[in-house]
């Protein structure tokens, strides 16, 4: 007997999220197994998971049929397939209307919807168990096929064995009823994952969405029984009589000749002359910015690169592309948003003409082919950064000025990591909330590395042998990576001409205003769609502010393209590591690194951006290159074609368009074979994918007449890039912005301080040390006064002196709103003389006048905490300030100079030290730890400026308030940590085992004493940390003789709040 034919045309994968347990990718590879032709993708009212299904199906040579499972408000399944693009168009924008009318909450379809859009669609019913209204749903099904058209063309009623008693006979019972309605039958498999061995994760998955453990699964685990994709013999046995339906799979799959490959992008319009093509609007265009760029005239080698550039994009009909990025970015400097193009996009004289971009790329011999190339034919990718609290303006204006028909953000594909998969599968597998929490802080990190996991289980008491937990470990590292939900990309938009939902549905966002495709952007580049990504970068805004600082007090007009270029004091500043608050070169891994590289100009420090990288660092770039650099050792370039690729960075490869030249000049690579590279190397995290390219490398460089030794070093290096590979253009544009920071902290403390206060939350260090590091740089910093502060940190004049003092801003003071800072501010003209003056005129509530109050607000008035609080009592809380007035003159209440007075104590130094922590995470006064310093000594503790006078390998002991830890993911474990006393800050490395000995006080504590051994290299320091001690309880003592609120009970005083910032 032959085998009837049969392919799978229903299956979910777990991009159907919580539905299906198995990657695209794995049923692409099981269905190759199995030998099927075809395999049909129909995810739970999604298409979400399709690119990459198509990606799969690609790579394994099995076709996709893309599908959809639309659940419609009846509660009716149909799966619905496309024939040609025209029906996927229609299919995407019933999905569209199906999420927009369900508000995010539910999907919500009709029968009317499908009649209305159906055309061209195959749609098959898929009965559910216990389905009683298969009759009606039918009948339903008819109505909605185009009239005069052959039922068996468009719809179907699916036939699926669940495995049940009578399954046979249910099956017999839907055939008879499709043959009274002349509608034919065809064998569904309703397949969730791939292999049998997934069952009892698909139960997991389940449970997960249903909110039940798996006790409590019942029925809803039944019916995921033997839904593994199975073999054509298989499904030839199980449904034994029913062989026409079986064969009719192969029908629907021949009629559905969409692909995802049919899918074309088109380029939204935007040359704004009658009858001008885009490309001409674009030349157009850069000859009129020439003369901005070049202002002395324009040189022959950029009018060479110019052409160059021109006409590959004419040959590419790219232009559209660079004319919408630049009116975006015309429009954004036009509301005075500062922005920058980053990325490859900073190798085209293209985008610096134009202004998109702030390198000139021939000066800097950037490789335009990293950016656009002939042989790979796809879209460019140009990157902007916008100041991030203005890049809202810029997106809500591309949504009005292209329509939202036309606009959406990429979503995010938001995937299971260690925490959430430990907490959710134990949820599941019953486990307490007390143990899930134990779990997630100290073994999530340890999924995936059996003896760690052992090690930390041991110190917790944990036995792992207990089968609930065993099995929560076991499926929490396989849901690792599984996609949870969508979530919205930060500022990646696709923009077109037609409308968007015609190519991919569109949904709601989470956030507001938004809008999101379901694709995310390695499926936005699978396909070669143009994407625009307005990006926020937090500096920005603190340049901008800065650059206004200067202008309205300094009289100096800046912005990032004048400032002045290769300035020896800001380098002298650089290289002794005093950048804190810069931009890229702030982190402790870049301080401990400037000393060693000395920059000194500007490529220098493009180099430094690169280079503390974790790939370079993986790569063994680093030591290499620094020892060149200090003349240890001779580069070595065998060859004058390496030299001319690495000459630069002393022949080390540091970018990617260094490791795509060599690739092509020294193995023998075509430049699409390097590009290959290149995207290898871009997702090596994710699939090791450089090793491929390890003999082809190797070998060619060996053929060429290089050392088996030398290209095996040099293949090394490149594998070591990981994801993480810098192009040089990106590093050139990071570093300008890094120089600029740099320039300003060096030349204008007082504007670079203000500035940095007003753009925060950004970057590695909190207020507090912003403002300790500017007042080391001579810089006055004034308390926040109810008549002298405004919201942001301001400048005021500072006698005898050309620096201003920055006087700090109402917004550090925690619990008090913009709008009740902007009502006082409006208000006090002339200035207040009391707090019943401000909570008269200002109209602002008690409660705000008390957060000022504990913000020690209302010296100018001479009232300390204290006093201010007692007089905030005074006033009648019944009483509105419109009427105070009135009342006043009725006597109905006094003024708080009236009230008897009465003596009231004195808060000590230390408790009001506590207060200004409490209230504005920051003091003016004495360090914290400088109250404990008696105690620390009597602990044998010294300063951390005392490291400075202490010999290398010295034992050492020290205390201080954490201010961040810091743990990259390529440190093999290895943290980094920075603490603070009143003298400076010290920088402690903790090996993994340290950490694990010592975990919840080097991941918990806020104040840490430290013992352990001093390393000196040049003018870096480390302490290598041994034993550690809590010293957190000492914080208390600080401020335990008073506290601003006297009613507060004894033995529940405030203690300083110190949050250290936490960093990977």
């Amino acid at each position: 007997m032959n085998t009837p034919p049969y392919l799978e045309l229903q299956a979910v994968s777990n991009f159907s999220f919580l539905r299906g347990a198995s990657h695209p990718e794995e049923l692409f590879a099981m269905a190759k197994f199995h030998g099927y032709d075809a395999l049909g993708i129909a995810d739970f009212d999604t298409v979400a998971g399709i690119v990459r299904a198509h990606v799969a199906a690609e790579a394994t040579g099995v076709r996709l049929i893309a599908g959809c499972r639309l659940s419609l408000t009846d509660g009716s399944i149909v799966l619905a397939y496309p024939t040609d693009r025209a029906a996927w168009g229609r299919l995407c924008r019933l999905l569209t209307l199906g999420n927009k009318r369900g508000d995010r909450q539910t999907f919500q379809l009709t029968w009317d919807d499908l009649a209305r859009e159906g055309a061209g669609l195959i749609l098959i019913l898929h009965p559910q168990p216990h389905d009683d209204r298969v009759n009606e749903r039918l009948i339903a099904l008819k109505r909605v096929l185009a009239p005069g058209e052959p039922a068996m063309v468009r719809g179907y009623l699916g036939l699926t064995r669940h495995f049940r008693p009578g399954d046979v006979r249910r099956l017999e019972r839907l055939q008879a009823l499709a043959d009274r309605h002349d509608m034919p039958t065809v064998v569904v498999g309703d397949v969730l994952y791939h292999m049998p061995e997934r069952t009892v994760l698909q139960d997991i998955v389940t449970a997960i969405r249903c909110g039940r453990t798996m006790e409590t699964l019942g029925e809803d685990r039944e019916y995921a029984r033997d839904r593994h994709l199975k073999s054509p013999a298989d499904m030839a046995r199980l449904y034994a009589g029913f062989e026409d339906a079986l064969g009719r799979s192969l029908e629907i799959a021949a009629a559905c000749r969409f692909s995802v490959a049919d899918l074309r992008y088109q380029y939204p319009e935007e040359s704004d002359v009658v009858g001008e093509t885009p490309q001409a609007t674009l030349a157009r265009l850069v000859r009129e910015a020439l003369p901005r760029r070049y202002p002395t005239g324009v040189p022959k080698d950029v009018l060479k690169q110019l052409k160059h550039e021109l006409d590959l994009i004419a040959g590419l009909d790219y232009a559209p592309y660079f004319l919408t990025v630049n009116t975006i970015v015309r429009q954004a400097r036009a509301l005075g948003i500062v922005c920058q193009g980053r990325g490859s996009a900073a190798n085209s004289a293209v985008c610096y003409v134009l202004g998109v971009t702030a390198i000139d790329p021939v000066r800097s011999g950037l490789l335009f082919e990293r950016f656009v190339s002939a042989e790979r034919r796809e879209p460019p990718d140009i990157d902007v950064d916008f100041e991030s609290d203005r890049r809202e303006e810029v997106i809500q204006w591309i949504y009005q000025h292209y329509g939202r028909q036309h606009a959406a953000l990429c979503a995010t594909v938001m995937r299971y990591q260690p925490k959430g998969a430990l907490r959710e599968v134990g949820k599941v597998m019953g486990l307490s909330d007390d143990l899930l929490g134990l779990l997630s802080k100290h073994l999530a990190s340890a999924l995936g590395d059996p003896d760690v996991l052992r090690a930390r289980a041991a110190e917790l008491h944990l036995d792992l042998s207990e089968r609930r937990l065993s099995l929560t470990l076991a499926f929490a590292t396989r849901l690792l990576t599984f996609p949870r939900q969508l979530g919205t990309h930060p500022g990646g938009f696709v923009l077109t001409r037609d409308r968007l939902d015609a190519l991919v549905p569109v949904q709601i966002a989470a956030m507001e205003d938004r809008q999101i495709i379901v694709w995310d952007k390695d499926d936005i580049d699978a396909l070669k769609f143009m994407k625009v990504d307005v990006l926020g970068l937090g500096m920005l805004g603190c340049l901008r502010r800065c650059f206004e600082f200067l202008e309205s007090h300094h009289h100096r007009r800046l912005d990032i393209a004048t400032i002045p270029a290769e300035d020896p004091a800001t380098y002298a500043m650089i290289r002794k590591a005093d950048t804190l608050g810069t931009f890229q070169i702030e982190s402790r891994a870049q301080m401990s690194m400037l000393p060693r590289l000395k920059p000194t100009t500007f490529y220098d420090l493009v180099v430094q951006v690169a280079i503390v990288r974790p790939g370079p660092i993986q790569g063994d770039m680093v030591h290499p290159y620094l020892r060149r650099r200090e003349g240890l050792e001779k580069p070595d370039c065998p060859s004058l074609q390496l030299q001319a690729i690495l000459g630069k960075t002393l022949g080390v490869p540091l970018f990617q368009e260094q490791a795509m030249q060599v690739a092509i000049h020294c193995a023998g690579f075509t430049p699409g074979e390097a590009d290959q590279l290149r995207r290898s190397m871009a997702t090596f995290k994710f699939t090791g994918g450089v090793s491929h390219f390890k003999t082809k490398l190797i070998e060619g460089m060996v053929d060429q007449g290089y050392a088996r030794d030398f290209a095996e070093r040099t293949f090394a290096q490149l594998e070591g890039f990981g994801s993480y590979g810098f192009p040089e253009s990106h590093a050139a544009s990071f570093a300008l912005v890094a120089y600029a920071s740099s320039y300003l902290k060096c030349h204008h403390p007082d504007a670079f301080c203000a500035a940095l206060l007003n753009a925060q939350p950004m970057g590695f260090y909190a207020p507090a040390q912003i403002v300790r590091d500017a007042r080391e740089h001579g810089v006055d910093v004034r308390a926040i006064d109810i008549n002298r502060s405004r919201w942001d940190c301001t400048l005021e004049g500072r006698a005898g002196s050309a620096q201003f003092t920055v006087r700090l801003g109402m917004r550090l003071v925690k619990g008090l709103s913009n709008e009740q800072a902007a009502r006082i501010v409006a208000n006090r003209m002339p200035l207040y003389d009391s707090i019943e003056d401000v909570w008269r005129r200002a109209d602002v509530p008690v409660s705000a006048l008390e957060r000022l109050a504990e913000a020690d607000a209302f010296r100018s008035l001479d009232l300390d905490r204290r006093a201010a609080l007692w007089a905030i009592k005074g006033l009648a809380p019944s009483v509105l300030p419109l009427f105070a007035a009135a009342e006043r003159f009725a006597n109905r209440i006094e003024s708080e100079f009236n009230e008897p007075s009465f003596p009231l104590a004195p808060m000590s130094e230390g408790a009001d030290v506590v207060e200004d922590y409490g209230t504005t995470g920051l003091t003016l006064r004495r360090h914290p730890v400088s109250f404990l310093r008696g105690d620390l000594q009597r602990r044998g503790m010294i300063l951390c400026a005392d490291l400075a006078r202490t010999r290398d390998g010295r034992r050492v002991r020290l205390g201080g308030l954490v201010l961040m830890r810091q743990r990259p993911g390529t440190a093999k474990g290895v943290m980094f940590m920075t603490i603070e006393d009143e003298t400076g800050v010290a920088n402690l490395i903790f090996w993994k085992d340290r950490i694990e000995a010592q975990r919840p006080i080097v991941i918990g504590a806020g104040m840490i004493g430290v013992t352990g051994i001093l390393q000196r290299e040049g003018e870096v320091l480390h302490v290598i940390a041994n034993e550690v001690e809590d010293l957190t309880p000492l914080l208390a003592r600080v401020g335990q003789a008073s506290t601003a609120r006297q009613e507060r009970a004894a033995g529940n005083e405030r203690t300083i709040a110190v949050k250290a910032r936490d960093f990977r």
